[in-house]
């Protein structure tokens, strides 16, 4: 779920960037409304998916996803550049994010407890 979750603020953060391209510069209302409201999202979305994931793979995940989305995106939309070292790229981009799913843990229970929450848990648990 923490990865739907994460796929979801990714699809936002896509938004986010092209976005972005259509504001001309916030000076345009309601592009630049969206813009900010599909931002916002994306982070709360992020926000809840780093609740179990790891922060490094959850945050590289995300920004890889954005990426790639928002080039992919890029290309058929605005008919940016697809050249082979920018498809090759983002073949790159792809295999890192695949690579951090296959080997980032699914849940927070995966990982020693460490922190407040930890200490007060282990001290309920053994009482003195």
């Amino acid at each position: 779920m923490d990865w739907m979750i994460l796929l979801a603020a990714s699809v936002f953060e896509i938004a986010f960037a092209l976005g972005l391209k259509t504001t001309h510069g916030f000076s345009r209302l309601w592009p630049s409304m969206a813009t900010v409201a599909a931002g916002v999202v994306s982070f709360v979305l992020l926000s809840f998916a780093l609740k179990t994931l790891p922060v490094g793979s959850g945050y590289a995940a995300w920004t890889g996803i954005g990426a790639v989305g928002s080039t992919i995106l890029g290309i058929v939309l605005f008919g940016e550049s697809r050249d082979a070292g920018r498809l090759l790229s983002l073949t790159l981009i792809v295999a890192g994010v695949v690579g951090l799913r296959l080997s980032t843990p699914t849940a927070q229970r995966d990982q020693p407890e460490s922190g407040v929450a930890a200490s007060t848990t282990r001290a309920t648990e053994n009482p003195r």
